[in-house]
């Protein structure tokens, strides 16, 4: 009988740890449970360029870095793309990290791929419609910069035309190309608006040679979204002595010479903010958008061209800015 009792004593314990052990349930408000504090924060970032570009894959990198220093993350970042990027997300997850950020639109595909058979990874993407338990999205509303840098460049062209290069034609760069054609638009309702892709984001020259054929058409101010390949963006304009606008980072001290002004992000805000809830337990997979109103996104004169601008344009878009921050001007932008 002695026997008997802990045999059944030790069937129930079995039963109740075979009920127990796998894993915290959903919180009724869909949130993630909170993680065993015990198990080390790590945190990694896909880029789809190199971090050293002083743009959009800087900005991130800036945004691991402040994860790493504010919240005590292990981080690992690495270049992706192509069937690289499934293949290093899941590396990733397997390797234990909690939270692994891919840096644009073409992320949001093989996160929300993922996303199931890797429940205690949480997937994120810098922009994308495709969200899960555990996969989401921050958008940074960039749109508002382009905007402003489109108003100022309507209002002070020249030749009447103004251009946009890209690299790769993905739906995060074509809206905020839009955005700047409006804000163009809004300030000069003639203005032409060229807009080339190289469809390269890493390639310098053909920016260069992408550049200088829109400048070969009249444009007589330029913004890019080029990535990696900005310098050659750059280059072109003062080979012909053209203005340009930054983008992303502050480009304004760029050696060039020709930057006005940088329609900016800034990243470290919305990444340590949306970590911390990771790490809390309070991530809820959405589509988060942050934009000059949570500061964000800024739009910056270069300090030491800003005596260029007369001072009658400098309060006009001032007072578009204030419109924006109001709530009265709502930036367009493409839903994705």
């Amino acid at each position: 009988m002695r026997i008997g009792g802990w045999m059944t004593l030790g069937a129930a314990l079995l039963v109740l740890a075979g009920c127990t052990s796998g894993g915290e349930a959903p919180k009724a408000d869909g949130t993630a449970p909170a993680g065993d504090q015990s198990k080390p924060f790590k945190v990694a970032l896909l880029t789809p360029g190199p971090v050293s570009d002083a743009g959009w894959n800087a900005m991130a990198y800036k945004g691991l870095q402040a994860i790493e220093k504010e919240l005590g993350a292990t981080v690992n970042n690495q270049e992706a793309t192509g069937s690289q990027k499934l293949d290093a997300m899941r590396s990733y997850a397997q390797d234990g990290y909690t939270l692994v950020f891919g840096h644009g639109f073409e992320y949001n595909d093989p996160a929300a791929e993922l996303g199931p058979a890797f429940p205690d990874t949480f997937f994120v993407t810098s922009s994308g419609g495709k969200t899960g338990p555990n996969v989401g999205a921050f958008r940074f509303y960039l749109e508002q910069g382009f905007y402003l840098a489109g108003y100022t460049a309507g209002l002070m062209t020249k030749t009447g035309k103004v251009a946009m290069i890209g690299g790769d034609r993905v739906p995060s760069i074509a809206s905020t190309f839009k955005a700047f054609a409006a804000g163009a638009k809004a300030a000069r309702p003639d203005v032409v608006v060229i807009e080339k892709f190289t469809g390269n984001g890493q390639d310098v020259a053909a920016a260069k040679q992408a550049t200088l054929a829109a400048i070969g058409e009249g444009a007589d101010f330029v913004i890019h979204q080029a990535n990696a390949a900005a310098q050659g963006v750059f280059d072109a304009c003062k080979e012909k002595n053209v203005k340009a606008f930054g983008a992303n980072l502050d480009q304004n001290s760029n050696e060039s010479g020709v930057i006005l002004a940088s329609a900016i992000i800034n990243a470290e805000p919305a990444f340590v903010a949306l970590a911390k809830d990771v790490k809390e337990g309070k991530y809820k997979g959405e589509v988060r958008l942050t934009g000059m109103a949570e500061k964000s996104i800024d739009y910056v004169f270069n300090p030491a061209m800003v005596d260029q601008i007369p001072v009658e344009i400098q309060e006009k878009i001032e007072t578009e800015r204030a419109r924006i921050l109001s709530g009265d001007l709502a930036v367009p932008k493409d839903e994705f």
